[in-house]
């Protein structure tokens, strides 16, 4: 479906100015349909006598006229009239209008769209004329307050100039409306609205008091009459009732001459996100604790190995050290992010340096890069992929660059599409041995790396000889086919 703005820019000659001020209107008008109870639409002209709808709205508090939606759609012949006449006068005209899918006529209310010293659209409000039914003095208080913000529209007053931000999170007329006059004393209070001023402790009959002097905060009224712009505000009643509240003045001629107070009771949602805060906290004080814990046992297995005579031993136990290493880092990232998940990245550079603190020496200088970014990832990929990677990295180091062989690179390349994460480990070392073949090997190191992959990530691995594409995509001097050796890792991300 097409966009306002698109509309306006294909079927009409609105300058910028005058399509921002369209979509200002359109931003605030879900208060004016629930007002009416009706639906309404804004139409702008398309040369050669013809008009086309670039918005359509429906009521949440009324039924609406129409199943389909009207945007893109051209004006009837009986509508054209009231259109016309309602832009050339700058008045509301009212009149009847045939629509096929009811069967029988409707009314049309046109009310010009005034922006600055001309009339650039007709905002219509469209409802079945077949009701037996009289209004009750909700309804209409309701229609009263949509007639007064259609003379704004007509005036150019309405919407207001400035930052529209607030009224996608605002209160709607269905959760609770107090109309108040030029004074803020209140003149109606919804049912809604009622209930939401007795959960808070005020019972007593609210029309013709302020609502400062029922013991409510008017802070949101107080602004709004002063500035002439709506106020939104959030406050906490007492200390169980958290209200969100939204006043929207009435002017005429540029004075106040009364308002709307919309008001909706929040508290279960501030509560839900309290406990969601509580238990984010929660979540990132448990990862601090774990990751402080496997310090500890890292540190007391140093001290062990610094008790042993044998080398191998020695070799074991910093092996066991580096892998807890690894997790310790997750989990020092995961109590740092909000939620359960993060950002790979964040992880993968601190596993480099790890890496060049315990890999490298003066006989092989190595050099360790990554490339791309692996995107958020959850803390069940996180954990097993970054001791995979270690363990990767351990392997390339060993493998490509024995002591003595003058080192080289170790590039890192990530790359998330959202369904697969691949992970490829290229090093220009030593090339790998022509009967190698991963499934038989034998190292504890890839022993871990192949459990890891298939049974906690559900991925393929695969381990080749380098390509000189491979070198060249890896920003590496170009090396002879066979040269150096190129892992790959894939690990679906879509139900791992």
């Amino acid at each position: 479906m097409a966009t306002l703005a698109e509309l306006t820019r294909q079927h009409t000659s609105l300058s910028r100015d005058d399509t921002a001020h369209l979509q200002h209107l359109v931003s605030e008008w879900g208060m004016l349909a629930d007002l009416c109870f009706s639906d309404l639409l804004l139409y702008v002209p398309a040369g050669e006598g013809r008009w086309i709808v670039t918005a359509h709205v429906r009521p949440a508090t009324g039924q609406t006229v129409y199943l389909s939606d009207w945007v893109g759609a051209w004006a009837s012949e009986t509508e054209l009239p009231l259109l016309s006449s309602s832009m050339s006068t700058g008045q509301v005209h009212e009149g009847e209008i045939n629509v096929e899918s009811l069967g029988a006529p409707a009314q049309m209310l046109a009310i010009p769209v005034r922006y600055g010293d001309k009339i650039i659209a007709v905002l219509t409000r469209e409802r079945s004329s077949i009701s037996s039914r009289q209004p009750g003095e909700l309804e209409r208080t309701y229609l009263s307050i949509f007639d007064r913000f259609a003379k704004m529209i007509a005036q150019g007053a309405f919407p207001f100039p400035g930052r529209i931000a607030d009224s996608g999170a605002a209160p709607r007329v269905g959760d609770g409306a107090i109309v108040i006059d030029e004074e803020a004393r209140v003149r109606y209070a919804s049912p809604n609205a009622v209930s939401a001023l007795h959960r808070v402790g005020i019972s007593a009959n609210a029309v013709g008091m302020r609502l400062a002097e029922l013991g409510f905060n008017d802070s949101s009224v107080r602004q709004a009459y002063e500035r002439s712009e709506p106020v939104i505000e959030e406050f906490d009643q007492n200390a169980d009732v958290t209200l969100l509240s939204r006043c929207i003045p009435i002017l005429e001629d540029g004075a106040v001459t009364g308002g709307v107070l919309l008001m909706r009771d929040v508290t279960e949602l501030r509560k839900r996100d309290r406990l969601l805060l509580s238990k984010d906290a929660t979540i990132r004080e448990i990862h601090h604790r774990v990751k402080n814990n496997l310090q500890t046992i890292s540190s007391l297995l140093r001290l062990q190995a610094r008790r042993l005579s044998s080398d191998e031993a020695k070799a074991a136990v910093a092996e066991s050290v580096r892998r807890i290493r690894t997790i310790a880092l997750v989990h020092e990232t995961l109590s740092r992010e909000p939620g359960d998940d993060v950002a790979f990245i964040e992880i993968v550079r601190p596993l480099l340096r790890l890496a060049e603190e315990g890999l490298q020496s003066v006989d092989r200088p190595v050099q360790f890069r990554v490339q791309g970014d692996g995107g958020r990832l959850p803390s069940t990929v996180a954990t097993p992929l970054s001791v995979v990677l270690t363990e990767l990295l351990q392997n390339a180091v060993d493998h490509g660059f024995p002591e003595g062989s003058g080192g080289g690179t170790v590039v890192v390349q990530l790359a998330n599409d959202g369904a697969e994460l691949r992970v490829r480990v290229i090093n220009n070392g030593r090339e790998l041995e022509p009967n190698f073949d991963l499934n038989k090997a034998t190292g504890l190191g890839l022993s871990i790396v192949r459990t890891l992959v298939t049974t906690e990530l559900a991925g393929s691995l695969s381990m080749r000889p380098g390509e000189s594409e491979d070198f060249v995509a890896a920003d590496l001097p170009e090396e002879p086919k066979g040269a150096g050796t190129v892992i790959d890792l894939r690990v679906p991300l879509e139900g791992n």
